[in-house]
């Protein structure tokens, strides 16, 4: 039995679950005008199949995706075995070559003579110049571009995967408070969090941010070896994977007592963090998501010391489409997930950051991570 701690394993996904995703990739090429999708090695890859190759290398591995036609994965022979043990690869054709042979030339045969592809956005130039070298009146365009809700809306399965490493993030959160924090190196918390997540089953850990001080007004600081002080007002913002799904999240605390000044910003990036929540439900553009935020940032006077979108998609990445932002006018989709993440950062003094992962219900959002969002204070 499964004890009340420990919930049941998530099912794997079956070779039915790729099937389904890589045939509606290819009609939804087809629905673009494109004449189909080329998919290197990366996160599209492994979403699309579950082959996920040790590493990208010189050797081409391209999967080819077209409406009408059967899937092919192209792939180099002495990877052709780990190729065929992936999850999906019951759905698709394998078609092997050796280090002898042309890949390219391989490739060309699949693909019409001079249709326009979607290219997952991490593909080698130098795969994609010897492509269109074989098919000169080809022509490519990035999957981000092209189709951006390729990955963007979840299924169920997915969405317990990534309510899972939500749930990991928060008892990640929760332990840390825990720990000491004055007198330490923002590096030696930054183990604390990693740690942390490994043992809440992250197979993967992305990032930890802990910017302490006046390091908390730079958004993507590198925890570093500042020691962290009485009174410090500290962002932690952390994430990785598990499940293969991601999990991010972010929180400010602070060393001791509070400033009122400090608790009021606090307060101001909460209550833009609510009303970014609130703007999520079906058919909204992403950019109401930003515009609701921002809007209380801006309206309390901070507006220029909000100096990044407002959220990004998450899924077998930490970031991934659809992004929170002014201009991005993509409607939200029952099952988009994506992060909710306003802050105010003050250079020389200290920064404000609250994030929750939210999925896009029937209704509204629902958010994924629960942990409080009021200041807390650490020793």
């Amino acid at each position: 039995m499964t004890s009340p701690d420990r919930p049941a394993p998530l099912a794997p996904f079956t070779v039915d679950d790729y099937r389904a995703r890589m045939a509606r990739a290819a009609e939804d090429a087809d629905a673009a005008g494109l004449a189909g999708v080329l998919v290197a090695p990366g996160p599209d890859l492994v979403h699309l199949t579950g082959y996920r190759p040790t590493a990208a290398t010189e050797r081409l591995t391209l999967l080819v995706l077209r409406a009408g036609h059967d899937p092919v994965l192209v792939v180099p022979a002495l990877e052709a075995a780990d190729a065929a043990h992936a999850a999906g690869a019951g759905a698709l054709t394998l078609r092997d070559w050796t280090d002898a042979a042309d890949p390219y030339a391989l490739s060309a045969e699949l693909l019409a003579p001079d249709g326009r592809f979607g290219v997952s956005d991490n593909t080698w130039a130098l795969h994609l110049l010897a492509l269109q070298q074989r098919l000169p009146d080809t022509s490519y365009a990035s999957l981000t571009e092209a189709l951006p809700m390729l990955r963007a809306v979840k299924d169920a399965a997915e969405l317990a995967r990534l309510a899972a490493a939500g749930a990991a993030a928060d008892a990640t959160y929760e332990q840390i408070l825990k720990v000491r924090f004055s007198g330490r190196r923002e590096t030696d918390v930054a183990a604390d969090l990693a740690s942390l997540l490994r043992e809440h089953g992250h197979e993967q850990v992305d990032f930890t941010v802990v910017g302490s001080g006046p390091n908390g007004a730079n958004p993507h600081h590198e925890a570093g070896d500042r020691t962290i002080g009485h009174g410090d007002m500290v962002v932690l913002d952390f994430g990785g994977l598990k499940h293969g799904y991601g999990s991010d999240t972010s929180r400010t605390v602070h060393v001791g007592e509070p400033t009122a000044e400090e608790q009021r910003v606090h307060d101001i990036v909460r209550e833009a963090q609510e009303a970014g929540v609130r703007a999520v439900r079906p058919g909204a553009a992403c950019q109401d998501i930003d515009r609701a935020a921002r809007a209380v940032i801006t309206g309390s006077g901070y507006g220029e010391r909000f100096i990044h979108r407002t959220g990004h998609g998450i899924g077998v990445t930490t970031h991934e489409p659809p992004y929170m932002i002014e201009g991005e006018e993509q409607p939200l989709v029952e099952g988009m997930c994506f992060s909710v993440e306003p802050g105010i950062y003050l250079p020389g003094r200290f920064g404000v950051r609250i994030e929750d992962i939210v999925t896009v219900t029937p209704d509204g959002g629902r958010r994924l991570n629960t942990t409080a969002r009021e200041l807390a204070q650490v020793e």
